[in-house]
């Protein structure tokens, strides 16, 4: 079971796209986080690259629609991502604890 859950799932190339897209974004802004960012200079440089990645990912996503691909399989890009631990940059784009304030 775990040997499986580890296996990249068979996606199509405009998936592996949006996937590997979406992961770029989820870093970048995870980069850009005020909370988690204490130079302008880095957050600037992953503002950025924000652009482009963003561009990659409707590009992506525009593709598959253009091809059909009209069903996003949620559970298996969902598995892609949480393979590819998408999870930590998901977890950095936290502010943090409102207690601490």
């Amino acid at each position: 079971m775990m040997a499986e859950m580890l296996r990249m799932p068979a996606l199509t190339r405009a998936e592996a796209d949006v996937v590997d897209a979406y992961v770029a974004v989820l870093a970048s802004l995870a980069r850009v986080n005020p909370a988690r960012q204490d130079e302008t200079y880095g957050a600037l440089r992953a503002a950025q690259a924000l652009v482009s990645q963003a561009t990659a990912l409707r590009d992506a996503l525009a593709l598959m629609f253009q091809r059909g691909e009209t069903t996003v399989h949620s559970s298996t890009l969902v598995r892609a991502l949480l393979i590819l631990d998408a999870e930590k940059s998901i977890d950095r784009l936290s502010v943090g604890n409102q207690a601490a304030i």
